[in-house]
């Protein structure tokens, strides 16, 4: 990308996409729109009515060092610091997983749920919080639920943490705890909901994803062990006896474990219910407390 000639928005953004086209990118003018955006401290809408526009050195040269990252692998959610989940926007960083789609299966299917409990105030636990997008989303839709938010790793609260404070979810409604799985509730806390994306990838799974997630997302937030299933198993353990007669726990996992998971469920629930995702894969689990 030279600098000697004039690259107007329009001409960075057809340059930008052909080389990030090239070094492998899935969405390469998504790509260039939003890091010029986030570059310019603008909208990516706006990007459209200013094609002409000559962006000054400092935007440029902020441009070309995101450029050079993403083509390099590093994922546009950690480039701008944020991440779209649920029509509302939430910070990402290094130490949390990239909030995906998919996930938003989990929040429509624990909100269903939800409607069946006549409490006062609905308790519901989030293991494994990460960047917190879910208990946000499920304290934003329920605002008399009191909410846990559980994670192993301190450095993922701490994004959690600021996520609710970017959406003003009072701090009364999210208690979030470090500790694995449910172990750092309190000995005799029970919930309505336990709700968790759990990493659930094997370790052969992981040598085989593409760079930008492996080279860049957290390990731990991804891999369980060598059948990807350790984490669900002991989970699905964990939270029998924590949740009341007739609660539910909602989970996502791999499509690779649906031949498994009746196996892995085992007794004191009653028939798993699997909701599929937009690509036909079976991605949410349903368990219900008998």
């Amino acid at each position: 990308m030279s600098t000697t000639e004039t690259w107007t928005v329009g001409r960075l953004l057809t340059w930008t996409t052909e080389f990030l086209k090239k070094s492998g990118s899935q969405s390469p003018r998504l790509d260039a729109e939003v890091l010029l955006s986030h570059a310019r401290g603008c909208k990516r809408i706006e990007l459209y009515t200013s094609f002409d526009e000559e962006p000054d050195e400092q935007v440029r040269k902020s441009f070309r060092e995101m450029v050079k990252r993403r083509a390099d692998g590093e994922p546009v959610a950690y480039l701008v610091g944020h991440k779209e989940f649920y029509a509302a926007s939430f910070e990402v960083n290094a130490d949390v997983l990239i909030p995906r789609p998919e996930t938003e299966h989990l929040v429509v299917a624990a909100l269903d749920r939800a409607k069946e409990f006549k409490v006062a105030s609905l308790r519901i636990a989030d293991v494994g919080t990460g960047s917190g997008i879910i208990a946000v989303v499920m304290a934003k839709q329920l605002p008399n639920s009191h909410i846990t938010a559980i994670d192993v790793s301190p450095l993922a609260l701490q994004v959690a943490r600021r996520n609710a404070l970017l959406h003003a979810i009072p701090e009364s409604q999210i208690n979030f705890v470090e500790g694995d799985l449910l172990t750092g509730c309190e000995p005799e806390q029970q919930f309505e909901l336990i709700l968790s994306n759990p990493p659930y990838i094997s370790d052969s799974e992981y040598a085989a994803l593409e760079k930008t997630v492996r080279d860049f997302e957290p390990q731990s937030a991804l891999v369980a062990g060598p059948e990807g299933s350790e984490l669900i198993v002991k989970l699905i353990k964990q939270a029998h006896p924590r949740l009341i007669s007739g609660g539910f726990l909602i989970f996502e996992f791999s499509p690779m474990l649906a031949d498994k998971l009746p196996s892995m469920v085992g007794e004191g629930w009653r028939e798993p219910h699997i909701t599929k995702d937009l690509s036909g894969h079976a991605r949410i689990v349903t368990l219900q407390k008998l």
